[in-house]
């Protein structure tokens, strides 16, 4: 797949054109965007983490976003479109280590090739906004957002039961586990629970705005909405007491209290308080305890539990009922305690069968449900349905809703409101981080450090196990800033989704030194337009980005910006040629920088950008990369052509209005997928309208200004996905300035383009069904008469007709005069009248048609006649109707 000879001669050399290109539009600062511009049009993809090479990923998703702000600037608009470096964390950690080198060195190194790939892209950044969240003069901001967040009542020291990857050695936060088995997000080891002191940071204060907010973003894709919603996870419930032997009252959460007749048993999470003062003095149950609290998770199942000894009052009955410490009820989910009904909870059914506890059924269907009461058998299997109570004493009878809600006040509960979500530990225990600003002083405690000592930056980096930071004696050891005792820095260092969930709002004033953005400047370019990303941050980055923006909000900070994008588009994973992810171990990864030199960045942008749109994944394609790149080559070589006046030029006809009407539809056209993330649809039509200018060369002598309209259009219009080709285009054409910043073409659609669209498609393709079904080897003439205005007279009345047709039509003065033929055509039409379209009168589907006659004339050889209904035979006529002109065709 080399490009040939004779296409190199005429064609272009991207290896000369596409640096030489890149160059003139850093000279011409075409993607600078100045400081006092007012509301620009945001562009952003979530920027890259520094792993030192670009992957095809990375190519499709900056790919979206360039072409998409190089469109809008194209059509007047000032765009933000920024780049910067997520890289703080691990893996850099890591390869430092292998490398025996530094963590920032290795950084640097990585920032330096990845920036050289995305400029060899032509990715059309304002690279003197660029940012980096490893520099120290990013990530004060980070420590001071801190200190701003601990002073509203957001920041809290925890200990808590916490996910530990025994692998990166570190804690994880709740999203950055994966899946049932529990795995770390970054190396797929299974996650162990360790109880640490950690730092929080408490986003379930707002778990409810976030929530509700959700409705409001309309442009975000609705499977990442719900995934939010699932994982904020929201639960209306109830809580009652009941009393645990003498341990005293016990609180329960949930949200079927409409079963409390049908406890059998109360189970205890391993965690919860009453839990660990009987395993005091219950041997068993403190093994169960230390066992459940050591296992992985694939150790254990649903029906693992001991029994306590104890028993629980329940206030529905006053029926003692056994107490059990489960593994299968989660300290942090509801209270860590639960009344347990078998017959209408599925877990519960199934610890009730292995346990031989009793199993009574409390509600059964409503009459009007899908089940028969008679079908339940709570012995078999739990009916998990709301329905109506039974063997509930005096509240038989009562629908589930009815019994939830008077049960709470019968039994001494309240209404609660729970959530899934949890705090966000962002405490790290490895060095690449931003180090929390905070101090312990055995007297005074947890002290920050004050402002004027921020940044709290990185000592020099320590190779050893654990910890790092606790390593670096000289650099923790300090004086505390309130007493001025000795005292220990904080040796954590923050999550890195703290640096993520923010830096949109930097690259607005990036070099601010005394403020991590201008308050001002941000209120007004905020939020994001539109916001391009993976997927896998759906429930991580994404949610945190929007907590921070509303405390930023309630900081004072940002002027009434809640959420900080508006339009998300999530970019399909693109696969290897097998149509499997790409991955070094199957050997099917595609180097983009071996791309870009065989065949050049425009032809790698223009085929990702045609296979599919960008939230469908898709596979790698050698075919289509050479047609994306033959198919430039040729565009090219057109304009090349003209330019050099190889393409001789005539007067304007009845062709060139064609190809004028075309060319005006494709830039409407063109703009509306533009603006709708269909890139593949507005390329599908410039490769149409190329095609197109080419048939026109070839079948007459073209209209000068027409043609070269044509051209300039197609270049326009390829310039956002394949800019550095375009710019060669604009150049050949001879036009002023740079295509970068020339002015979109009018995206305005002839009237009643799509009817005459469809007029000619149908009309081409009768004339093929009649050549083929009759066996026409070489028609010479082929005549296309016009339906008269009678015939689109009964079109209108059929299709207000409200079913007579004919007696619409024969009501008609007007219709009567053509007698039977009016009747016929009637009766003809009546099985379709509500399905009939708008078509064109017949003086403008004659002109319409002779318009196009070249296409027909070049498609079969034969002169092409149009006729209207006065001029062309009647026996032809009368077999004409509006849209579907009477064909002719004679040998």
């Amino acid at each position: 797949m080399t490009t040939t000879g004779e296409e190199r001669e005429r064609g272009f050399d991207h290896t000369e054109v596409e640096p030489r290109w890149q160059r003139t539009w850093d000279e011409a600062d075409v993607f600078r965007i100045d400081d006092d511009e007012t509301d620009p049009e945001y562009v952003l993809a979530m920027f890259p983490y520094t792993s030192g090479e670009l992957h095809m990923g990375h190519v499709r998703n900056y790919t979206i976003t360039d072409a998409y702000a190089r469109f809008e600037r194209m059509r007047g608009e000032s765009v933000l479109h920024p780049m910067g470096w997520d890289s703080f964390g691990l893996p850099a950690e890591n390869a430092a280590e292998e490398r025996d080198t530094n963590p920032r060195d290795w950084t640097m190194q990585c920032i330096d090739s990845m920036r050289e790939q995305l400029t060899e892209m032509g990715f059309g950044y304002d690279w003197e906004r660029e940012l980096a969240t490893c520099e120290p003069e990013y990530y004060q901001w980070n420590q001071w957002l801190f200190k701003q967040f601990r002073e509203e009542g957001l920041v809290e020291r925890q200990a808590a039961e916490l996910n530990w990857c025994p692998s990166c050695e570190t804690v994880l936060a709740d999203e950055q586990v994966e899946g049932e088995d529990e795995l770390c997000w970054r190396c797929d080891t299974p996650i162990e629970a360790r109880e640490m002191d950690q730092w929080f940071f408490t986003i379930t204060d707002y778990a409810e705005e976030l929530l509700e907010d959700l409705d409001d973003l309309d442009g975000w894709p609705n499977n990442v909405r719900e995934m939010q919603r699932n994982w904020i996870g929201k639960q209306e419930g109830a809580s009652v007491a009941f009393e645990v032997g003498d341990y005293g009252d016990v609180d329960i959460f949930t949200t079927r209290l409409d079963t409390i007749h049908g406890a059998t048993f109360f189970s205890l999470a391993p965690g919860h308080p009453v839990a660990q003062e009987i395993a005091a003095d219950n041997e068993e149950v403190a093994e169960y305890i230390e066992m459940a609290e050591d296992a992985d998770e694939d150790d254990l199942d649903v029906t693992s539990g001991v029994f306590t000894g104890e028993y629980a009052t329940n206030p529905a009955t006053g029926e003692e009922i056994p107490v059990y410490v489960a593994d299968y009820v989660l300290t942090d989910v509801g209270t860590g305690a639960l009344y347990a009904v078998p017959a209408h909870d599925e877990r519960d059914h199934e610890f009730a069968e292995a346990h031989d506890i009793d199993i009574v059924q409390v509600v059964e269907p409503t009459e009007d449900a899908d089940a028969d009461p008679d079908d339940i058998d709570v012995q078999e299997a739990a009916y998990t349905e709301d329905g109506v109570l039974v063997n509930s004493g005096e509240f038989d009878s009562l629908t589930s809703e009815e019994a939830r809600d008077r049960f709470v006040s019968e039994f001494d509960g309240e209404h609660r409101t729970e959530y899934n979500l949890r705090d966000w530990g962002i405490s790290r225990q490895r060095y690449w981080g931003t180090p929390i600003p905070m101090i312990h002083c055995d007297d005074c405690g947890y002290v920050e450090v004050p402002d004027e000592d921020l940044p709290v930056e990185l000592p020099e980096f320590v190779h050893t196990t654990g910890n790092p930071l606790d390593a670096a004696e000289e650099w923790k050891q300090v004086d505390c800033p309130d007493c001025g005792a000795d005292a220990v820095r904080e040796t954590d260092t923050m999550d890195t989704f703290v640096d993520s969930s923010w830096y949109f709002l930097r690259y607005t004033s990036p070099d601010l030194d005394d403020a991590p953005f201008d308050a001002e400047r941000a209120s007004d370019w905020m939020p994001v337009d539109q916001y391009v990303g993976g997927i896998e941050h759906a429930v991580m980055h994404l949610l945190y980005a929007r907590f921070f923006t509303k405390v930023l909000d309630d900081l004072d900070m940002v002027d009434g910006v809640r959420e900080p994008f508006t339009n998300l588009t999530n970019q399909g994973m693109v696969l290897g040629e097998d149509g499997n992810k790409m991955s070094k171990s199957l050997g099917n990864g595609v180097s983009p920088q071996r791309i870009i030199e065989e065949y050049g960045a425009d032809t790698a942008r223009l085929f990702i950008m045609e296979a599919a749109q960008p939230e469908k994944e898709f596979a790698w394609s050698p075919e289509g990369v050479q047609s994306a790149h033959s198919f430039l080559q040729n565009v090219y070589t057109l304009v090349s052509e003209y330019s050099e006046g190889e393409v001789d030029t005539g007067d304007a006809g009845d062709i060139a209005d064609y190809v004028a009407r075309e060319i005006d539809a494709t830039a409407a056209n063109a703009t509306a997928e533009f603006e709708d993330f269909r890139f593949n649809h507005a390329l599908q039509a410039v490769r149409e309208l190329v095609s197109l200018l080419r048939r026109y060369q070839e079948a007459t002598t073209p209209d000068a200004d027409t043609f070269e309209r044509g051209l300039a259009t197609a270049a326009k219009l390829l310039a956002p996905v394949a800019p550095h080709a375009a710019e060669e285009m604009w150049a050949e054409l001879d036009r002023d300035g740079l295509i970068a910043e020339a002015e979109w073409p009018a995206a305005e659609a002839p009237d009643d383009y799509e009817t005459e669209r469809q007029l000619v498609e149908n009309t081409r393709e009768d004339v093929r069904d009649i050549v083929d079904t009759v066996g026409i080897e070489d028609p010479q003439t082929i005549t296309l008469a016009v339906a008269p205005q009678w015939k689109h007279r009964v079109l209108d009345l059929a299709r207000n007709a409200d079913g007579n047709v004919v007696g619409t039509v024969m009501q008609d003065e007007e219709l009567r005069e053509q007698g039977e033929a009016a009747a016929d055509f009637a009766k003809e039409i009546a099985g379709r009248a509500q399905s009939l379209d708008e078509q064109l009168p017949p003086e403008r589907e004659q002109t319409a048609l002779e318009r196009a006659a070249w296409l027909v004339e070049r498609e079969f050889g034969a002169e092409v006649v149009v006729q209207g209904p006065e001029e062309a035979a009647s026996d032809l006529v009368g077999k004409a109707g509006p849209g579907r002109p009477a064909i002719d065709i004679e040998e």
